[in-house]
């Protein structure tokens, strides 16, 4: 069962209205929803008593804060040197085959999000697939699709 969602007030509360907390904040809203929303960096910015156009070029510098929903599972396919010289760009192009999708997009569904990466700094076990937390090494195309069909049978089980 998901957790039940705090508002933005409720995130925002945790920090001091000081803007040296601005990256925290953003780091604890996306956190909280998955992504940072226009009324999420309208809040902040009220809370914080600074301008939006800050908090907004804070969001886009850092990649790892987002502007837009991501789907529930994001995958992330390492291109880094190794990743790439071992066949990654054949599993990018056969997860964006299977879900219909480019990498950069989430499923309409909103179940998965895909990402390239530059490294995920376990080139021993290149080509790398992150699904959320979990490293799959050794990756190849047909091992990207079962780990596709696993999550995707996988979510399916845990909704009925």
């Amino acid at each position: 069962m998901d957790k039940e969602m705090k508002t933005i007030d409720e995130v925002l509360k945790e920090f001091p209205p000081e803007e040296r907390f601005s990256l925290a904040i953003l780091q604890a809203l996306q956190r909280e929803y998955g992504y940072i929303s226009a009324d999420s960096l309208t809040q902040a910015a009220g809370y914080l008593d600074v301008p939006i156009s800050q908090l907004f070029s804070m969001a886009t510098f850092y990649k790892a804060l987002s502007l837009q929903k991501k789907g529930k599972i994001i995958l992330k396919i390492c291109d880094g040197t190794a990743c790439h010289i071992r066949g990654s760009q054949s599993i990018l192009n056969e997860i964006q085959r299977a879900l219909r999708i480019n990498a950069g997009e989430t499923t309409e569904d909103g179940l998965f999000s895909l990402e390239t990466v530059n490294c995920v700094g376990s080139c021993a076990i290149a080509p790398v697939v992150v699904c959320g937390e979990t490293f799959h090494g050794n990756m190849t195309p047909q091992k990207a699709r079962e780990l596709l069909d696993g999550e995707t049978s996988a979510e399916k089980e845990a909704n009925t």
